[in-house]
């Protein structure tokens, strides 16, 4: 009965993360609008930091919080499982949801046709960064300090690279949801916008706590290793609910804003988040998790390749690569070929 009580508990925290995540996307779009930012900084900025939102509290909660080697075990296999989860799993469904979808979106070839532009710029960015954060593990401190140094330094030019950018990446806009906690207003005010930020981001905290606690029960009772369980199931929970908003966006042909949903991602979680772990862990990464990293940047390199030499992707070669990926670390690391 208790193991059902700790799965009832994870469920719930999870359910939190997600709606305060919801909230807190929406209370920062708000903000960006209040600080009269342009479109392209709200969407491909604030938002994509928001929807980061538990991929970034969790390892954090983890680390902090968590029960010395048992949290930073948790805090890493969070990192580095976010890019693994979008360069192969949503890739995968990215693919599969094309070919599902091919009828509805009126094409005889699977083709995902989103503007180049986009999807060369934020893989290039995380290529060399996610590449540098994973050498890190075999440097000393003092230049892992450095390169953590470089990681923040680097997505803040991406930021500025972004802004800059502005309208020139993508016609694609986004509209404007109302704020959640005052939904008749049309123009609420900004204390309404920063009361709302405030309590997703308790939510998110909250939540967090409790789903770390609740990983590390449950990995305890299964006999799974704890960086393999986070590996797979945090960010499993927390990536995938939002990246199903690119599988409505490609039904819709909406293509950039699909694909960028899951690069632009990338960049954040490739850069940022792996420079926190570096600056509050040891940052001693384990075969699973260097095997999860490698996958992740094998599959990031095979579609900037592609987008790079023939301006779109098939839909048949995400399915394939995102697919065979996926499977490899997860058939490893349940066999235990990778410690």
């Amino acid at each position: 009965m208790a193991i059902w009580l700790e799965i009832g508990v994870l469920l719930f925290s999870l359910g939190l993360i997600l709606v305060s995540a919801g909230f807190f996307t929406n209370g920062v779009e708000w903000l960006g609008k209040k600080m009269n930012l342009t479109v392209g900084a709200v969407g491909s900025i604030l938002a994509a930091v928001g929807t980061a939102m538990p991929e970034t509290i969790i390892p954090l909660i983890a680390i902090l919080l968590g029960q010395g080697e048992v949290g930073q075990e948790i805090g890493i296999g969070a990192i580095l499982g976010a890019p693994f989860m979008l360069g192969t799993l949503a890739l995968f469904l990215s693919g599969g949801s094309v070919l599902a979808f091919q009828k509805v979106r009126q094409e005889n070839y699977p083709r995902i046709e989103p503007e180049p532009l986009v999807i060369r710029r934020d893989l290039t960015f995380f290529l060399p960064l996610f590449t540098l954060a994973i050498v890190a593990t075999f440097f000393s401190w003092p230049l892992k300090i450095a390169v953590a140094v470089v990681l923040i330094t680097a997505y803040l030019f991406f930021v500025y690279h972004t802004i800059s950018c502005g309208e020139k990446c993508t016609d694609e806009k986004i509209e404007m949801d109302p704020l959640l906690i005052n939904r008749k207003a049309a123009n609420p005010p900004l204390f309404l916008v920063l009361l709302q930020i405030g309590m997703a981001l308790a939510g998110i905290i909250i939540g967090a706590k409790f789903f770390v606690d609740g990983i590390k029960t449950l990995s305890a009772f299964w006999g799974v290793p704890v960086l393999i369980f986070s590996l797979l199931i945090a960010p499993l929970a927390t990536e995938m609910p939002e990246k199903f908003n690119s599988i409505i966006w490609l039904s819709q042909r909406k293509d950039t804003m699909a694909l960028g949903n899951i690069t632009g991602a990338m960049v954040f979680q490739g850069s940022v988040i792996p420079a926190l772990g570096i600056l509050l862990t040891p940052w001693v990464l384990s075969e699973a998790a260097l095997l999860s990293a490698i996958l992740a940047i094998v599959s990031a390199l095979f579609t900037l390749t592609i987008i790079k030499y023939r301006g779109f992707l098939d839909a048949r070669h995400l399915l394939t690569y995102g697919g065979v990926f996926y499977l490899i670390f997860l058939i490893a690391a349940l066999t235990g070929t990778i410690s």
